[in-house]
């Protein structure tokens, strides 16, 4: 079934993988050192020489690569080869600032295509899928990137992209297709409409690979439940490479980390010191064999936890746990740490839909949160105290998990906008 299962990787004995990971390491850090001035002057001032890195235990000698490198060497200061050798541009979804962008050659476009393959063959899709590219085209790296692997795999595919969700439904029923890949939000919303319209029967989806943001394990179950699939989690960012840095396999505890291309490491967001696996921090990659962008030891402030315990699938690739969050999206309020996520999982925890949003703000001098939240059908069909009462529920089980009070407001079934790409979640009016 598995027609681009690739065993001697995915399945190769840790000390196998650890070979390449050395031997590309070691080039990688010589040629950016000649190459890239920028990485020169980093390493200068860290006293850092390429010949003091030998193998991945040298690798916490090399200085980090930030956001804040990327934009201050926008846009050529980071480019390893020659700007003839580079065929594509992809750019980071941000909206502040000077966008990340990262620069692909040929080697670089086949090495990702190769990535995504492994994501989908691990969702059980093979040549005989009709997979449906809902992820956006153009600078955006999902739906070009998952486009590659489809190819790659043989299936057909179907580059539908963002938006026009009627056309999606269309093309999904007439064209059977058998799995879907978007973020997580807009499965949410196509799951909604299916049902609204009656038509699930006629879907013929199997499984979903769902990424660009974040979602938690009850949204995970919500979609399954909702589009009668298997939904499965990949990750990636531009500034790696896109979608299929890691990936799920059918034992859905966690990515595999696509070892032979990238090394992960677990660090302490605040003092930078390598913690050992199993530790939860913040992740950073290097790349090791790409041409055109290829970053060490880029900070990219998810947190997570990496695991080598023997998986069922059969594959030895180290795995990440699903991000817990972002230090950088993570809310502090009132002096509490308060990630996005956790508010998901109580709400869908409860049966409410995943169209909400936070809300912080600051009044006389102290910070508010508040959740505004759909309420499904069953509940919007309460009396108003049953509702109020819902709400008080709500604001308990919030107050549990965060430790921080919270107020929450039920809205009306489809009163709040559905995303077509990522969604908006947090609105932090403190920063407006």
């Amino acid at each position: 079934m598995q027609n681009y299962f690739q065993p001697e990787i995915e399945c190769a004995s840790p000390e196998a993988i650890r070979k390449i990971q050395d031997e590309r390491l070691v080039k990688t850090v010589k040629r950016l050192y000649d190459n890239v001035p920028y990485y020169k002057k980093k390493m200068d001032d860290k006293g850092v020489a390429p010949a003091d890195i030998k193998s991945i235990n040298d690798l916490k000698k090399l200085p980090f690569i930030t956001k804040a490198d990327l934009r201050d060497a926008y846009p050529y200061g980071l480019l390893a080869v020659p700007l003839h050798d580079c065929v594509r541009i992809h750019s980071t979804s941000g909206t502040t600032g000077k966008r990340v962008i990262a620069f692909y050659t040929q080697h670089d476009l086949d090495l990702w295509s190769d990535c995504c393959a492994r994501s989908i063959v691990a969702a059980g899709g093979t040549k005989d899928d009709v997979i449906h590219v809902g992820y956006g085209y153009g600078l955006f790296t999902g739906g070009m990137g998952i486009n590659g692997g489809s190819h790659r795999v043989g299936c057909l595919t179907l580059p539908v992209s963002s938006g026009n969700t009627e056309r999606q439904i269309q093309f999904m029923t007439d064209l059977g297709s058998t799995i879907l890949c978007c973020t997580p939000s807009y499965a949410e919303y196509l799951a909604e409409t299916i049902n609204e319209m009656g038509i699930k029967d006629q879907i013929k989806l199997k499984a979903g690979i769902f990424g660009a943001e974040a979602w938690s394990e009850e949204m995970r179950q919500h979609l399954e439940e909702s589009l009668g699939i298997k939904a499965y989690d990949i990750y990636g960012l531009t500034e790696i490479i896109g979608p299929g840095v890691s990936f799920d396999c059918s034992e859905q505890t966690g990515m595999h980390i696509n070892e032979d291309h990238f090394i992960a490491e677990i660090i302490n967001p605040d003092t930078g010191e390598v913690l050992p696996e199993g530790s939860k921090g913040e992740l950073v990659f290097s790349c090791i064999d790409k041409e055109a962008f290829p970053l060490l030891r880029y900070r990219t402030r998810d947190i997570c936890v990496l695991s080598r315990e023997k998986c069922s699938c059969g594959r030895t690739l180290i795995k990440m746990a699903k991000p817990m969050g972002r230090s950088d999206d993570m809310l502090i309020i009132r002096g509490v740490n308060v990630f996005p996520s956790q508010i998901e999982t109580v709400l869908l925890g409860y049966g409410l839909s995943a169209n909400y949003q936070i809300i912080v703000d600051r009044v006389n001098h102290s910070d508010t949160l508040e959740v505004a939240v759909e309420m499904n059908p069953e509940m919007f069909s309460d009396t108003v105290k049953e509702i109020e009462n819902r709400e008080k529920i709500l604001m308990e089980k919030l107050k549990n998990m965060l430790g921080i009070a919270a107020k929450v407001t039920l809205r009306a079934p489809k009163s709040m906008t559905r995303s077509e790409g990522k969604a908006v979640r947090v609105i932090d009016k403190r920063k407006i």
